[in-house]
């Protein structure tokens, strides 16, 4: 018996019948077993390897200009995993599977944060980070070939947020904890950047969760693992919902869409619009694995990727090579 498979047994054995199980997932394509890990361990091994998941430490979580304390992609779906496990263990889950998709969540994320989605989502017609999430592990990464993750890993990445819940509890587990993470680490930022004070949390908030980050969190989870406990969901109670929708009610009003971050917002907008139009008229500019993709993809699809896939600084640096100057560059 090799080490996966020793693996495999045990989750029969520890987990929760609801617990989706590793020897069970399927891939489009089949692959050869390895010895050591699981379909889910090695679908977390190829996320964590992948370019997308790297491009993620230089993308903006809500902060554009920020300093080295705020939170980036690649920490947010870190933090993301670290809430998935807790809630997972808690659960008897499968906390593989939990960790494959929170790692990969995001992945389709636009420079510039939400700003960035809103600009391609105008520019385009349609543009969710989610789907586009889904189109990078499955068509992009590794020359085109895709990563070739479970089914289960997939339905996770592309459910995490829209009209569908994820199939698996495992998948829940994410799409809640990714709410989770953000309120509360973008409200830390948003109280280093100096744009809130814990007073003005409404008042249902503070008293149901607190003004601490770190507590925050742990009432949110443990309140998570308590109401899903041996059923076949997971999801929040119904009061702690609530206060949930009124936090971020609250972080929309003023964090996402305050006056304050209004100036960045423009500017993101229009560096991204620009690029777009630009590599639309200059196609055979894009790099040559991208050029090679038109006739599968279209040119508006290929450049598409191309934009929606550059981090906050290379999106600025491309922006200043092709429009500003060199003698105003160096000004």
């Amino acid at each position: 018996m090799t080490i996966r498979e020793r693996t495999e047994e045990l989750e029969y054995e520890s987990l929760s019948p609801f617990a989706a199980k590793s020897r069970e997932a399927r891939r489009k394509e089949p692959m050869q077993e390895c010895d050591f890990r699981t379909k889910f361990q090695r679908d977390r091994d190829r996320i964590l390897h992948s370019k997308c998941f790297r491009r993620l430490k230089r993308k903006t979580q809500v902060y554009i200009v920020a300093g080295d304390h705020y939170r980036t992609r690649m920490t947010h779906s870190l933090e993301v995993a670290q809430i998935s496990r807790t809630i997972a263990r808690g659960l008897r889950l499968n906390e593989d599977l939990t960790e494959a998709i929170a790692l990969g969540h995001d992945v389709g994320h636009t420079p510039f944060g939400h700003a960035g989605e809103v600009a391609m989502d105008k520019l385009v017609g349609h543009f969710a980070h989610n789907e586009q999430s889904l189109r990078i592990v499955e068509f992009l990464e590794r020359g085109d070939r895709g990563l070739n993750l479970t089914l289960e890993t997939k339905d996770g990445i592309v459910n995490h947020t829209g009209p569908h819940l994820p199939r698996t509890l495992e998948g829940r587990i994410v799409r809640t904890a990714d709410r989770i993470a953000y309120l509360c680490h973008d409200y830390d930022d948003s109280i280093r950047a100096g744009l809130l004070r814990a007073e003005d949390l409404p008042r249902e908030v503070a008293e149901c969760f607190g003004t601490d980050t770190s507590r925050m969190i742990t009432s949110m989870v443990s309140d998570m693992i308590l109401n899903s406990m041996d059923k076949e969901d997971v999801c929040p109670s119904g009061k702690v919902k609530a206060v949930m929708d009124i936090f971020r009610s609250f972080m929309f009003e003023r964090v996402y869409h305050s006056e304050a971050l209004a100036k960045e917002r423009e500017q993101a907008v229009f560096v991204l619009r620009e690029l777009y139009n630009y590599y639309l008229e200059h196609f055979e500019e894009l790099p040559a694995e991208f050029v090679q993709r038109e006739k599968r993809w279209g040119r508006h699809q290929t450049v598409t990727d191309y934009v929606a896939g550059l981090t906050d600084s290379y999106a600025v640096e491309l922006f200043q090579r092709i429009f500003i100057p060199p003698a105003w560059q160096l000004a």
